[in-house]
């Protein structure tokens, strides 16, 4: 794990996770995409997402005052139908119905229970500070047996903006001091496993970690992540104590 050198830090005490990409894997839906479309699933699948990440950013970006904003739940139908038409695929509208409920399912990764088993614990909150619709994310929290270990579910709906506005994880920050009045932002461990989320956390104020399972290199700009590691497990030296975070 990497931290940025001569930094002294306030103790960790509270974490937000990303949801799409970190707790849930958004390319599980390759599967059913490929019984309806073979050898071409996992293209629909990474188009799909690279849409959908696209889609919320240009709503965010083309107005501030939300008057464009679309629930995440329409951008990731819209994406889809785009992916498959660049792709020359036949969407019709059993498919289409079909991949996006397999969206609101999506594989959880297997070693989130136990580390949220942890957090819990060490008397930590920890919850979820995503994109997703409220609904989305409280049906794939459902889905992957989590509920009762996650809370708060922190989504980007009353802003009508998207991530990385720093709007969102202000609010993230403001949801949390509600039980934590004296919270600060560098004592909050945001997660993710988007490397332009971390970033965009970490710009904010956030202590960031890069969950990076795939190995890929970090974004060229500054700064860099807090901390990185490969799964999720590799947080949780990070969080020992349950009065702050060793070596935090």
């Amino acid at each position: 794990m990497d931290k940025l050198p001569n930094r002294p830090r306030p103790p960790l005490r509270a974490v937000l996770f990303d949801a799409y990409g970190t707790l849930f894997d958004v390319y599980s839906v390759a599967a059913s995409a490929e019984q309806r479309f073979p050898g071409r699933g996992e293209a629909l699948a990474r188009l799909w997402r690279d849409k959908q990440l696209e889609y919320s950013r240009l709503v965010s970006m083309a107005d501030a005052g939300g008057r464009l904003y679309q629930p995440f739940w329409d951008l990731t139908r819209a994406s889809l139908r785009h992916a498959a038409q660049t792709l020359g695929l036949a969407l019709d509208e059993a498919a289409e119905e079909r991949l996006m409920n397999e969206y609101r399912h999506l594989s959880a990764y297997p070693e989130n229970r136990r580390v949220l088993q942890q957090l819990r614990a060490l008397g930590l909150p920890a919850g979820i500070l995503s994109n997703g619709d409220p609904a989305m994310i409280a049906v794939a929290v459902k889905s992957a047996g989590i509920a009762d270990l996650i809370d708060p579910l922190i989504s980007v709906g009353p802003l009508r903006c998207y991530k990385p506005d720093p709007r969102v994880y202000q609010h993230g920050l403001e949801v949390l001091r509600q039980t934590r009045p004296e919270l600060q932002a560098r004592q909050v461990l945001f997660v993710s496993s988007n490397g332009w989320d971390v970033l965009g956390a970490t710009w904010f104020g956030f202590t960031s970690f890069w969950l990076n399972r795939a190995g890929l290199p970090r974004e060229t700009l500054d700064p860099p992540p807090t901390h990185e590691g490969r799964r999720l497990d590799d947080l949780l030296p990070l969080l020992g104590d349950p009065g702050g975070a060793a070596d935090a």
